[in-house]
């Protein structure tokens, strides 16, 4: 089965500008440019082993016993040429002579004093670095778009780039709404539960490379809305959660109407996350999720994640689907695309085993704490038996938020 995307709207944000930032402080940041090396590794050639360096035509047959002219360190060099008969003590990494060509590691000779006997007959080329064998000044080693892991910090030090360019972090202000929901540690109401989705929608932004700015938790009060929603100016991003149906205290998509809100668009055929809004209030891009924590989290690998990589320049599809067959059978889906929390196994012939959550309530968060992946359903899927194979969207991995 081909990788297709999971990827959806919204589309259309333009990636940040770029800042310039130490190498040291550049793990998970995504390169503005591509980054280009200033030197060539190794610089010269050099031995790949502890021995002798020596000329190829020197040692065709063994036993042979050369005259040991010098001492050659990593770090250090010969500047005298090794002549026929001679050769050069040296160690890993060190330059390589004149007149040498190849290594006898220390393990094939037999030093005596100032002479070394050699007894074997390496090609000549043999445990030799060419210049140049990793990278060369000039050469493009890491492409823009791409966001640097552990790896590419050492590849990028390598390279003698001590600052990279990187796309700025997005600024993505998040404000919870409902009166039924307060802060963990707070005191609560005999008819309240604890928020989780400003926190764990602040965990996912941070995940994706964003800078969150908690704007804390709005009451179903449309001016108290209002004001609160002022705190995202200057941010690229505002992520609501809770408000966004139709029900009497749902003000997002109405409340914040004099704010200067505009709806791009307004319900999705998805489950779960049907009442999800996009739009812009006064110029800033603006997502309404659904207050059901499965819902919003959902919908932020879905549509936050789509919004940050598009505004950090990203290449690479965090949202690749990809497959496994089924644990057990599904019922036909209706009308609406379905992402099903559901667990990972491996059969007896090595297949990844996709098995739902018998549950799917949208209120249950402990399932998406335990799930590996999502199974993705098309719109009136038929019933699927078990064995069959299905498209998952993992929820482990790089950079995967959730």
């Amino acid at each position: 089965m081909g990788r297709r995307s999971a990827r959806a709207g919204p589309r259309g944000f333009a990636p940040l500008p770029a800042e310039s930032v130490s190498v040291a402080e550049a793990l998970g940041r995504v390169l503005a440019g591509d980054a280009v090396s200033r030197v060539t590794q190794p610089p010269h050639d050099v031995s790949a082993m502890d021995g002798y360096a020596v000329r190829a035509e020197d040692v065709t047959s063994a036993p042979v016993t050369l005259e040991i002219v010098a001492r050659v360190p990593a770090g250090a060099s010969y500047e005298d040429e090794v002549k026929s008969g001679q050769t050069a003590r040296i160690f890993t990494g060190a330059p390589l002579p004149r007149g040498s060509d190849t290594i006898v590691i220390q393990e094939d000779t037999e030093a005596d004093g100032d002479r070394v006997t050699v007894k074997s007959t390496p090609a000549k080329g043999h445990y030799v670095r060419p210049a140049g064998l990793d990278f060369r000044s000039g050469d493009v080693g890491l492409k823009a778009g791409r966001r640097l892991t552990a790896r590419d910090i050492g590849f990028a030090a390598s390279m003698n780039l001590p600052w990279l360019n990187v796309r700025r972090r997005p600024r993505v202000a998040i404000l919870a709404t409902g009166d039924e929901v307060v802060m963990p540690g707070d005191p609560k109401g005999p008819n309240q539960i604890i928020s989780s989705n400003g926190l764990s929608l602040a965990a996912f932004v941070r995940a994706c490379g964003g800078e969150p700015i908690n704007l804390g938790i709005a009451p179903d009060q449309q001016d108290k809305l209002a004001a609160m929603a002022e705190g995202a100016k200057g941010a690229d991003l505002l992520i609501t959660s809770g408000g966004a149906s139709v029900g009497d205290h749902d003000l997002v998509r109405t409340g914040l109407v004099d704010s200067g809100l505009e709806v791009d668009f307004w319900k999705i055929a998805m489950r779960p996350g049907k009442p999800l809004i996009f739009g812009k209030i006064a110029g800033t891009p603006m997502l309404g999720l659904p207050g059901n924590p499965v819902s919003s989290l959902v919908c932020a690998v879905l549509f936050v994640r789509t919004a940050l990589d598009e505004l950090l320049g990203i290449q690479e599809d965090a949202l690749a689907l990809e497959s496994a067959v089924l644990g057990a059978d599904l019922p036909p889906n209706d009308h609406r695309q379905d992402y099903l929390r559901s667990k990972l196994s491996l059969d007896d012939q090595g297949r990844r085993v996709a098995t739902a959550f018998g549950r799917q309530d949208s209120s249950m968060l402990a399932t998406l704490a335990r799930a590996d992946c999502l199974i993705v359903r098309k719109p009136n899927d038929p019933a699927l038996t078990k064995g069959t194979a299905v498209d998952i969207l993992p929820l482990s991995g790089k950079f995967s938020g959730v």
